[in-house]
This record gives C-alpha cells, sequence and structure tokens, in this order.
C-alpha cells in the first residue's frame, strides 16, 4: 500500500512525515527502509504476529508494510508549474491513496500562505490543482482517440470520447472525478486515466498540543475538515503532528504512558494506518510457523488462490487446498495441532474467500 502525503507549506505535512520516518527506523520487526529522501516504509501494527510468534518461536517476524510519499512543493498553481509543479503531481499519480494534511490549529509563529486559518478553503485550494490537472490530462486522450471516435466506426472509441466529453464537464464544474457517476464500461475508460481527482483520500486534520484530549465536536477547525470529508465520501482522522513526532522517539513504554495520560488507546500512526486499511478495502490473512510469522495484505473478497499467489506464482498455480483456522481458535488451542485435534482446521477450495485473521497454510502442488 502506498500512500501520498499532501498539504499546503507550514500545515504540518513534514512533522508528520517525519513522525512516521522515525517511527519506521524504530520498528522492532521491520527496518526502516529510505527509497528516496521523501520516501519510506512502516510496519503496520499487529498485535496478532506477536502472540502468534510467541506461540511458535518463530525466528523472524515480518509484518504488512505501508509505503508513505512526502508529496513536497504543492502551492496554489501547481498544475500550471508553480512550486514543484507537474513533479509534485506525477507522484500522486503513483499512490493508491492521498492523505491530505490540514492545518487546524492557530499559532502566530507559524505563518501561513494564505495568512489566515481555513481548513476547507486550503482543502479545496489543493484540490482544484488536482482537478486542473486532470482537465489537461483529459484533453490530451481526447486529442489521441479523436481521429478514431469520429464517425462512430470504431465503437469503443466513440464512447469513451463521449464519456470522456460528459468527464470533461463534470471536471470544469470543480468537480473530483471521483463523483462522476459511470457505468461499468465508463468506469474502465476512468480508471485508465490515473485521474489525481479520482483517488481516495483520508483528511487529516492537524490540532495543536494544547488541543490533545479535546472532543474532536469542540474544536471547530476539525469540525469543518470532518463535515466537509462526510460530504465527499473521504475519511478523516485527527492527528498532533508535532505530538506524533516526539512519541516515534520515545521507547514502547514511555509511548504507552504518554497516551494514557491523555486518555488515547493508539497514536495518531495507528490511526491513519488502519483508515488506510479500510478506506482502500483490505485485510490481512496470516502465516506462522518456527522458520517465520508473516501477515500478507490482500483486498478483501479474495479467493484462496489468489490470496496463496502473493506469497509465491506458484502456490497459486498448483492450488490445491487451504488449511484455515481463524487467529482467535489457534491461539486458543495452542496452535495448529492442537486446532486439528479439536476439528477447528477447515480445508477450504478454490473458492473460499479469505477473512481477515485467518490463519494458513497452502497446499500446493507444481
Amino acid at each position: 500500500m502506498k500512500l501520498g502525503v499532501v498539504g499546503l507549506p507550514n500545515v504540518g505535512k513534514s512533522t508528520l512525515f517525519n513522525a512516521i520516518t522515525h517511527a519506521g527506523a524504530e520498528a522492532a520487526n521491520y527496518p526502516f527502509c529510505t527509497i528516496e529522501p521523501n520516501v519510506g516504509v512502516v510496519a503496520v501494527p499487529d498485535e496478532r504476529l506477536d502472540r502468534l510468534a510467541a506461540l511458535y518461536a518463530s525466528k523472524k517476524v515480518t509484518p504488512a508494510v505501508v509505503e508513505f510519499v512526502d508529496i513536497a512543493g504543492l502551492v496554489k498553481g501547481a498544475s500550471r508549474g508553480e512550486g514543484l509543479g507537474n513533479k509534485f503531481l506525477s507522484h500522486i499519480r503513483e499512490v493508491d491513496a492521498i492523505v491530505h494534511v490540514v492545518r487546524c490549529f492557530e499559532d502566530e509563529n507559524v505563518t501561513h500562505v494564505e495568512n489566515s486559518v481555513d481548513p476547507v478553503r486550503d482543502i479545496e485550494t489543493i484540490n482544484l490543482e488536482l482537478i486542473l490537472a486532470d482537465i489537461e490530462a483529459v484533453e490530451k486522450r481526447q486529442d489521441r482517440i479523436r481521429n478514431a471516435a469520429r464517425g462512430g466506426a470504431d465503437k469503443t472509441a466513440a464512447a469513451e470520447y463521449a464519456f470522456l466529453e460528459k468527464l470533461r464537464a463534470h471536471l470544469e464544474a470543480e468537480q473530483p472525478a471521483s463523483t462522476i457517476p459511470a457505468d461499468e464500461d465508463e468506469q474502465g475508460f476512468l480508471d485508465n486515466l490515473f485521474l489525481l481527482s479520482s483517488k481516495p483520500v483520508i483528511y487529516c486534520a492537524n490540532i495543536a498540543e494544547k488541543d490533545m484530549g479535546e472532543g474532536e465536536d469542540d474544536l471547530p477547525f476539525v469540525v469543518q475538515v470532518r463535515n466537509y470529508a462526510k460530504a465527499h465520501n473521504a475519511e478523516t482522522i485527527t492527528v498532533c503532528a508535532k505530538t506524533e513526532e516526539e512519541l516515534s522517539q520515545m521507547d514502547e513504554s514511555d509511548r504507552a504512558l504518554f497516551l494514557e495520560e491523555f486518555g488515547l488507546k493508539e497514536s495518531g500512526l495507528d490511526k491513519l494506518i488502519k483508515a488506510s486499511y479500510a478506506l482502500l478495502g483490505l485485510i490481512s490473512y496470516l502465516t506462522a510457523g518456527e522458520k517465520e510469522t508473516r501477515a500478507w495484505t490482500i483486498v478483501k473478497g479474495t479467493k484462496a488462490p489468489q490470496a496463496a499467489g502473493k506469497i509465491h506464482t506458484d502456490f497459486e498455480k498448483g492450488f490445491i487446498r487451504a488449511e484455515v483456522v481463524d487467529y482467535e481458535t489457534l491461539l486458543a488451542c495452542g496452535g495448529l495441532t492442537g486446532a486439528r485435534e479439536k476439528g477447528k482446521v477447515r480445508s477450504e477450495g478454490k473458492d473460499y474467500v479469505m477473512k481477515d485473521g485467518d490463519v494458513v497454510l497452502f497446499r500446493f502442488n507444481v
């Protein structure tokens, strides 16, 4: 899973990304990986792995991971090349979802590019730049298929061109591509464009440290972001980027005490990862043994052979069956042997739809 972290200057985006990279560097089971200066890979928190690893005395534990990309350079006019312009926009095209950091705090020592704090205005500034870039992409596609679509001889090209006309009008009305009604064929045309405004979004309301522990309904800026997100079918989480950066540099026991002091059950980074999984419809199944305990990320609705293919293509090609037991049952039985003795291990075939928390042993023959 690849998430692009975006936001206007001085909204706390870089502070949050610093927190993410520190967390990655300190993840006990997955080393922080710097692919580029602005990319970090972080382990997905999953207590099930630790408990399974203890049960099997696993030599290695490998969690699922999230890749965060700090997309810098966005200012008003990015679609026309202002700031880092097209470089920024090209980075967004490569991510699965956008984490849009929005400033929800007043601080006279931290200037704002618009000289005032207005979360909805800031959101719309970025969204408009994405839409303007998408209009340009749609127009380029129209230019490429215009001759083929003319006259209607090529029915597919003609249908696509008609949809692009409708899509361009939708975008010119400053509506994101994600909100345009589309049938199955039109959705295919839309998906092939990889438009920026079609990507799912999580709005990350960045609050001040003094507002930590406050109810979200008592924070007007957060309420504005939440209402905007709800109206646009997007998700919202609330974090304090400065606190997240401090948390990322603490050891586990100090971090737990800090969160408890503010009445919080988890860090903002943990909330962000969970929200991202839900937004993209992702789940994890688990494999466990003496050599390794591991989490594998799949899309909800994936069937057993395709899930097996995440481990190795040979597993999918030669799939025979999946021996499945849910995580809680496996722990209660003290392992796979105990679960088998109690008749809790199911033998599932090619049509089995994987569930979150399934512990699986795949049988295959190539």
